[in-house]
């Protein structure tokens, strides 16, 4: 997901993806504590998706306010 596909979503799409990114950061640190996780690369991706969201929620808020 690029910072340009975010840039077009509403504020609300963002907070709802933003969510969900964080349920999925959940499990996988769940299932790092189990042992169950394959696939270690998506925790950082995932990681690295809220951030971006962040990122642009704050643009967005910044924007907003001028």
């Amino acid at each position: 997901m690029s910072a340009k596909e975010l840039r077009g979503q509403t504020p609300d799409q963002l907070r709802d993806q933003l969510v969900a990114l964080k349920k999925e950061a959940f499990n996988l640190r769940f299932q790092q504590a189990t042992n169950q996780l394959e696939n270690t690369a998506r925790m950082r991706t995932v990681r690295r998706d809220v951030a971006r969201i962040k990122t642009v929620l704050g643009q967005k808020a910044a924007e907003a306010a001028k």
